[in-house]
């Protein structure tokens, strides 16, 4: 080779040397950061680590929805060969994945990471694994389970794919139970397999506090199992069913009809995810004529046995004609409750005056909320008095005005307990993993809608309505019942449907004594339709057993003695008198409450 070419291989050798050195000097220094960071992100990943949800206990201390741990898909785009393939091969094993649109995911080169499917239940995670697909890796997370499936489900709630309640407890004490996200940063390696580092930054999931409620399961299995079977047979559209504590308003049980299952809502409609008990808002029929009868006792302007010209069926009133269900002539107080008499209710009412009259509705709770720690509730409608038709004839009967069931209930347990209204509730406690406890204080007072004595007296007008009235299918061996059935017509177009009805039964048991109240509401019941024959019966099957349950004694001979503040008889406090050990934690002193 001459010198002139050796120069040139030189000069060329140099040239190429000197290029690497520069790109070497660019990579290394002054593109440093940069390389460094895309090697980091290619290299590692942050893995956010969902904790588990806090568990729900009932009274008992029985689990009632709980956390598992189950494997989630995701996928690293860059280390799937064929996204099509790969997306039709977990379409056939995971159900309800889309193929197509995950096909896209998998198909995007410019992410490092994508969810594939998220908490399977084990055969089909199993089944997914077998398959042993490139760029498809599971990671735990926690998922909701609620053990008793359709139990509660409405009260309970549902929780989400992001671990968020969605409905009921879950979501009203979301923030409480979801607990707080870890992190924790992992390293792929040249094969797209992971490994952690513990010297690299992580932190533990928090898990979230647990909730014990005042819910008895065995109770709500009992109202849940009698208001099925009562939609069933008369061929209603739904129903729901309160029991309630009147001394405390702890809810003991809560029932809607048709249900769910959480552990798969999206399976159901969504009118069936709707708590019936405090979403729906009904014309209450006959059952108001208590708070009508509540209102012109307190008022001092009529007594028990003073007698009502009921004129044989039908009052006019400013040209309107207003019939009754029977022709009745004279009849006492006592008796136009009893035999659920519309136009003895609305002389009754015209006797208190609509001013007064409303006063009292509005002190009973109606027209708000009754702040149940619950989503969703219908403070129901109640309009000004001024806005009365008739100075509040339709009202007294429960027209031209709209509740809820737990409204009703609570209102008959301000009778049951001696005239206080309580505000209700579903949780008594909080606790989270290291021992921390949030106990809710004593029953919260609303207001004082009635006195002792008007209570007793209306508690003997309501006993009257089972002994010899019209809910007599209300009674139950041993226990004197006291209630008031609702037949309530539905507003159709502007008008009150002849073949569209709510039938609905309210009270409590033991009479004098009260351990329980509960309200059952039959939405659209045929072909017998009045609540004497569909919602009585119903209680009495709801309420008998939870006597027993509770351990409230037999009553073969009725009291005379009224106590001015009855003790609580069910839920917590019934379980201590009996020598069980609560499940539900009190307050120690000292301790946090709510």
């Amino acid at each position: 080779m001459s010198r002139g070419r050796r120069r040139a291989v030189a000069a060329l050798v140099a040239l190429w040397c000197a290029a690497i050195a520069v790109r070497l000097v660019a990579l290394q220094v002054v593109e440093h950061d940069l390389y460094r960071q895309k090697a980091k992100r290619q290299q590692q990943r942050v893995v956010e680590l969902y904790p588990a949800r806090g568990t729900l206990y009932d009274a008992a201390g029985r689990e009632l929805a709980v956390s598992i741990q189950v494997e989630s898909a995701w996928a690293d785009p860059e280390a799937v060969d064929d996204p099509r393939a790969t997306a039709r091969a977990v379409a056939r094993v995971v159900p309800g994945v889309d193929a197509g649109k995950l096909a896209l995911l998998l198909a995007d080169r410019e992410k490092s990471f994508a969810w594939v499917a998220r908490r399977l239940d084990p055969p089909v995670a199993r089944a997914l694994a077998e398959l042993k697909l490139p760029g498809i890796s599971f990671q735990r997370e926690s998922k909701r389970y609620y053990p008793n499936r359709e139990l509660a489900a409405a009260v309970l709630g549902y929780v989400g794919v992001d671990n968020h309640g969605l409905g009921g407890l879950e979501h009203f004490y979301d923030d409480k139970v979801t607990g707080r996200a870890g992190r924790r940063t992992v390293l792929r390696d040249a094969r797209h397999d992971f490994a952690v580092d513990p010297k690299l930054a992580f932190a533990d999931p928090e898990p979230g506090y647990d909730l014990y409620l005042t819910l008895d399961a065995s109770i709500q299995y009992l109202a849940e199992r009698e208001l099925a079977a009562t939609v069933e047979a008369f061929h209603a559209k739904g129903g729901s069913a309160v029991v309630i504590d009147p001394a405390t308003g702890a809810v003991l049980a809560m029932a809607s009809y048709p249900g769910f299952d959480p552990n798969r809502f999206t399976d159901f409609p969504d009118s069936a995810w709707r708590n019936r008990a405090i979403a729906d808002a009904y014309e209450p029929g006959s059952t108001f004529k208590m708070i009508t009868a509540a209102a012109a006792l307190g008022a001092n302007v009529i007594d028990p046995g003073d007698v009502l010209d009921c004129g044989l069926g039908a009052i006019t009133l400013a040209g309107i004609r207003i019939r009754d269900h029977k022709p009745f002539g004279l009849l006492t107080l006592r008796e136009v409750i009893a035999k659920s008499s519309n136009v003895g209710a609305i002389k009754t009412a015209l006797r208190v005056g609509p001013d007064r009259f409303y006063g009292t509705v509005r002190a009973f709770g109606f027209g708000q909320r009754t702040g149940i720690d619950l989503p969703g509730e219908n403070a129901g409608l109640l309009l000004p008095a001024k806005r009365w038709t008739l100075r509040g004839a339709y009202v007294s009967f429960g027209q031209e005005i709209s509740i809820t069931p737990l409204q009703l209930a609570l209102a008959f347990a301000a009778v049951a307990n001696g005239g206080t209204l309580v505000r209700p509730y579903l949780v008594a406690a909080a606790g989270s993993p290291d021992g921390e406890r949030i106990v809710r204080p004593g029953p919260q007072v609303l207001g004082r809608p009635l006195s002792a004595v008007t209570a007793r007296e209306l508690e003997r007008l309501l006993e009257g309505v089972v002994t010899d009235g019209t809910g007599k299918a209300a009674a139950i061996p041993d226990y004197p019942v006291a209630g008031k059935t609702g037949t309530a017509q539905k507003a159709v177009d502007g008008s009150y449907s002849a073949s569209r009805f709510v039938a609905s039964f309210v009270g409590f048991a033991p009479a004098r004594r009260p351990a329980v109240v509960a309200a059952v509401v039959i939405d659209e019941p045929r072909p017998f339709y009045h609540g004497g024959q569909v919602a009585a019966p119903a209680f009495a099957a709801i309420i008998g057993p939870t006597l027993l349950y509770l351990g409230v004694p037999p009553e073969r001979e009725r009291p005379e003695t009224w106590p001015g503040q009855p003790a609580p008889a069910a839920g917590i406090a019934l379980a201590a008198d009996r020598g069980v050990a609560p499940a539900v934690p009190r307050p120690a002193p000292g301790e946090d409450t709510w």
